[in-house]
């Protein structure tokens, strides 16, 4: 649901997600709230009550959008928003489990409090910063959970490898040449020996997040045997 479906279509519309849609694999379909603005002039804002800059969104499009979509079943339905809870990894899979969900950007000063509480199940914020719009954190979400619909990507490794998915960020990644302005591809890579590439891989991801993402390295539980050994090992005093 948005002002401005142009935004998403320009950007869904393309690459991965844009091959997963003419495959029929997901769907991402971006309604204008101004066709359910019930006057002539398709107004969809105005000025707050209280005072104030800016305009605020009007519920009655809003709720008329809402309904159309939902067409009878209750859909789940997000409000992008700063006041939101924060967006993440486990977010993103809840979302994928719903099947199907109404992503709802709001512009301008906000929107009427009551279409949220009418409407609106959870709010959901990717940072604690605004934006102009609630676009681009829709189009962030809504690429997060479509990536994890099976076929959208070659397979499964294609994400749960990578940062995040089990609370670590990703391993450094290389590709050719394998020496570039005087910097060399680590010799593990080059070994094929796979075990020992895969342990050095789960050590550096352990490192980086050790040291970019402490939060994240303080709540992680080892997995396996070579965690709790990678673990110790950094741990140890140099």
């Amino acid at each position: 649901m948005t002002l401005f479906p142009e935004m998403i279509d320009a950007v869904m519309r393309q690459s991965i997600i844009g091959r997963a849609q003419d495959k029929g694999l997901v769907e991402v379909r971006a309604t204008n709230i101004r066709d359910f603005a019930p006057d002539k002039h398709h107004k969809a804002d105005d000025a707050p009550y209280g005072g104030g800059r800016g305009q605020v969104m009007l519920a009655e499009p809003l709720y008329l959008c809402h309904q159309a979509l939902c067409a009878g079943a209750p859909v789940h339905t997000v409000f992008l928003s700063a006041q939101g809870r924060p967006f993440d990894q486990d977010k993103a899979r809840a979302l994928l489990a719903k099947g199907r969900f109404i992503l709802v950007c709001g512009h301008y000063e906000g929107v009427d409090q009551r279409f949220i509480d009418q409407c609106v199940d959870e709010e959901i914020s990717i940072g604690d910063f605004v934006l102009t719009g609630g676009e681009i954190p829709a189009m962030a979400v809504a690429d997060a959970v479509c990536r994890m619909v099976p076929g959208v990507l070659p397979d499964e490794d294609a994400f749960t490898a990578e940062s995040h998915w089990e609370g670590l960020l990703e391993h450094p990644q290389y590709t050719r040449p394998e020496n570039w302005r005087g910097r060399a591809v680590p010799e593990v890579l080059l070994s094929g020996h796979h075990a020992k590439i895969e342990a050095w891989r789960r050590e550096m991801s352990l490192r980086r997040t050790k040291a970019d993402r402490p939060d994240l390295y303080a709540r992680f539980t080892p997995r396996t045997a070579q965690d709790e050994m990678l673990l110790r090992k950094l741990e140890a005093p140099d």
